[in-house]
């Protein structure tokens, strides 16, 4: 029971801690694709799904699991090959492909590409800008055949950013007052794919106005209180509402998109593109394949984004054992569990639990090259078991790691130091109630060697004393310490033992607690508890027993409760049933009874007798074969008439048969008659004859 107690304890602690600890992406998220992402019959119902299901697994670097390339092949092509096709199937045609290679031919490519070059020209929303723009893109990307240029790329830029709004959102049409997240950041990549086709150099005052936006869209983040950032979409229309997930995850690729194609330098806040980070990895992992497929793309964003790459900071295991002599380990990696490398990571603080004090340190922790793993030789000499709060530092000494990456400052974890807690000066005591005197009084150890035998009254008293110490001769308070009496009619008396320092001391007074005790005399066996989630050696002891003589209960003193009744004794062995059975009958003796059987079967032999005398031959059966099948079927039905008069002698009653025998009587009398016809017949001929 200590020790689940403890654990339970330890849990809760981690719960309430102010400490947030984020994950990269790990074999989790690629158990949970298998689970979510693979058709069970062999195909998606759409190509949307189709790439979001390739993109995910692309990702995650399982790509071989999904072997779906012959049918979606298919679907691309007659979709890129269709003039009825919009704008919106081209592009998610050209994702698919972009990642199966299909064969799509030149002529197809240079198909679409003018078409979609028409339709930029004509476009009047946002998303025809998209899907327009992005399937020049997504062809540029996969063939130099076809010429995907953007001749007057300005006006195009000037058209997409006209329906920004002043607080860095977009709106989806001109005809649309209403300004949407989401749609900022597929207005962000729209611009970023027209940077990429533009013939000439973009007017560079226009990509001026468009980082503009992008800082007003930073300004109006939101954020939770473990530093996770996120965007918040307040838009309901036509095009459906748009989760925190999905919206910050269209603003990440805008962004990150827009800072690659126009190679200018954001000056985006480390700790905002952290905190995007940590939002998308506090989702855990996504309960269906879309919002599966937002984290993921947005991660893998920020991972081979030129602005900057988010740091994330966990630890393998966040208990360490004074007894074992545990390193502190901590892991540093991508957002998508990549390592890093070598960087400076710093222990600056560290908070003890239940206080706000901290101990300044700053320590530098190795690197292990082999393992990717940043360690601490050794613990601060100070720390004994108990909480803590580690506040970890990554420290970006070059230039060039800066320009890379985003490491938003100290990350504050949850560190439980465990270690091996001294028992010392452990005795019971039998007192006398008046003056005190120690009457009887034993030493008990935590191995259990020997177990204690006590007896009292209830004019003495039972003391328990013991001292518990830290690794470093500290007291130590456990999260539990609890001494239990267990009479033999298994009522159980449960107190809690008290500290003062590093003593715990318990005394019982038996005359104060003859009534708490039902007045039971008897044998009380004597169980101590102590139990903490830093504590390696709690224990649950069976210390002896003491031997009570309580004075007769008066009448009106209460009873003890009814114990409860074990559900699974039900199951056990039940007590032997003896069982005398009644002498048998007499029986006849065994010659009568062979005498019966005789006459039984007398009849029998009788009949056959008389076949004998009959002189009964098989000169007369049918020679022809249907008379013969009739001859053949009425014997048989004899042969059934008489097993059913032995069925009926051994255990059918007479209602079954009369009811068969009913059935054959009517099949005998038809083949019956068919027979001695046919017999009839022969004799009228031979005499005729």
């Amino acid at each position: 029971m200590g020790k689940f107690l403890g654990i339970l304890i330890l849990a809760l602690c981690a719960l309430i801690c102010e400490a947030a600890i984020f994950r990269p992406i790990s074999d989790s998220h690629r158990s949970a694709a298998l689970e979510l992402l693979i058709p069970k019959d062999g195909s998606f119902t759409s190509l949307k799904e189709t790439y979001e299901a390739l993109r995910t697994f692309k990702v995650l670097g399982i790509g071989h699991q999904l072997d779906i390339k012959a049918k979606s092949c298919k679907s691309v092509v007659d979709t890129a090959g269709s003039p009825s096709s919009t704008l919106k199937d081209l592009f998610q045609a050209l994702e698919v492909n972009g990642i199966l290679k299909c064969e799509l031919s030149k002529e197809t490519f240079a198909g679409i590409a003018s078409r979609l070059k028409d339709s930029v020209n004509t476009a009047s929303s946002l998303l025809d800008y998209y899907y327009s723009i992005g399937s020049l893109v997504l062809i540029k990307g996969q063939t130099s055949e076809v010429d995907v240029h953007l001749g007057g790329a300005d006006s195009v830029f000037r058209a997409i950013k006209a329906l920004s709004q002043s607080d860095g959102r977009w709106r989806y049409s001109s005809n649309n007052p209403e300004s949407s997240t989401f749609a900022a950041g597929i207005a962000l990549e729209s611009l970023a794919g027209v940077i990429s086709l533009a013939s000439s150099e973009i007017d560079h005052s226009l990509i001026s106005l468009v980082k503009n936006d992008i800082s007003k869209l930073l300004d109006g983040v939101e954020k939770y209180d473990d530093g996770a950032y996120y965007f918040d979409e307040k838009l309901v229309d036509a095009h459906g509402h748009q989760s925190p997930l999905s919206a910050s995850s269209a603003v990440v690729r805008g962004i990150t998109a827009f800072a690659t194609a126009s190679d200018e330098d954001l000056n985006l806040p480390g700790d905002k593109i952290l905190g995007l980070a940590r939002f998308f990895l506090s989702v855990g992992i996504p309960g269906n394949a879309e919002d599966l497929f937002y984290q993921l793309n947005a991660l893998a964003s920020l991972e081979n984004n030129r602005v900057s790459i988010p740091l994330i900071l966990s630890l393998p295991t966040a208990v360490l054992s004074l007894t074992k002599k545990d390193q502190l380990k901590v892991n540093v990696n991508t957002v998508l569990g990549s390592a890093v490398p070598s960087l400076s990571v710093k222990l600056k603080q560290i908070f003890s639990s239940g206080s706000k004090d901290a101990s300044i340190i700053d320590q530098d922790l190795k690197f292990d090259p082999e393992n990717a793993v940043y360690f601490l030789d050794a613990l601060p000499e100070n720390i004994d078991v108990g909480s803590y709060i580690f506040s970890l530092e990554i420290v970006l000494d070059s230039p060039e790691d800066k320009k890379i990456y985003a490491t938003g400052g100290r990350t504050k974890v949850p560190i439980y130091v465990t270690g091996f807690i001294k028992v010392d000066h452990a005795d019971v005591a039998v007192l006398d109630s008046d003056l005190g005197n120690v009457e009887t009084q034993k030493r008990f150890d935590l191995a259990g060697e020997s177990t204690l035998s006590l007896s009292a009254n209830h004019l003495q008293k039972l003391r328990l004393s013991f001292q518990l110490t830290s690794p470093l001769g500290n007291a130590f308070k456990p999260h539990q310490a609890f001494l239990k009496l267990r009479h033999e009619s298994k009522v159980e008396h449960i107190f809690v033992v008290e500290n003062s320092g590093k003593n715990f001391e318990i005394i019982l007074d038996f005359l104060g607690l003859v009534e708490k005790f039902f007045y039971l005399s008897g044998r009380y066996d004597i169980q101590l508890t102590v139990g903490d989630a830093v504590m390696e050696n709690s224990f649950f002891l069976q210390l002896g027993s003491i031997e009570l003589d309580l004075p007769e209960p008066p009448e009106k003193a209460a009873r003890p409760p009814p114990q409860p009744i074990d559900s699974t004794s039900r199951f056990g062995p039940k007590a032997e049933i003896s069982h005398i059975f009644r002498a048998p009958e007499k029986r006849p003796p065994k010659e009568l009874s062979l005498i019966f059987l005789a006459l039984v079967l007398l009849p029998f032999i009788g009949f056959l007798v008389g076949l004998l005398r009959l002189q009964v031959n098989l000169k007369n059966f049918p020679k022809a074969s249907v008379p013969a099948i009739f001859a053949i079927l009425f014997h048989l039905g004899i042969a059934a008439v008489l097993t059913l008069y032995l069925l009926f002698w051994l255990k059918l009653n007479l209602f079954t048969t009369l009811k068969a025998l009913g059935f054959l009587g009517l099949f005998l009398m038809f083949v019956g008659h068919r027979t001695l016809s046919y017999l009839a017949s022969s004799s009228a001929k031979l005499k005729s004859a």
